[in-house]
């Protein structure tokens, strides 16, 4: 039986310290929202739980971990970080898009 890839650890939250488990990519890019943001992991996850989510605080973490990024994805955030169009792939090959 495969182990799982799921890492434990341990959070403030809302209601004193709990533990939550995902896997080592979503701590990465969680811990990289936190560093962006300016912020430490126990505030984001206490924002986080204050937006309201009808799910647990693990599957609140992981839409919150996604769309922060699809949010960065979008022309407007593409643009804001100074990367330009985002690229599209013709034939393969990824160009820029004309601004």
């Amino acid at each position: 039986m495969p182990s799982s890839r799921l890492i434990n650890r341990n959070v403030i939250a809302g209601r004193g310290r709990t533990s939550m488990r995902l896997e080592p990519e979503l701590w990465d890019a969680l811990n990289e929202i936190c560093e962006r943001e300016d912020q430490d992991m126990s505030t984001v996850v206490r924002q986080v739980e204050a937006a309201g989510h009808s799910g647990g605080r693990t599957s609140a973490i992981r839409v919150f971990i996604l769309n922060y990024f699809r949010n960065a994805a979008t022309e407007h955030g593409h643009a804001g970080v100074g990367h330009g169009p985002i690229l599209r792939s013709r034939g393969g090959d990824f160009v820029r898009t004309a601004a």
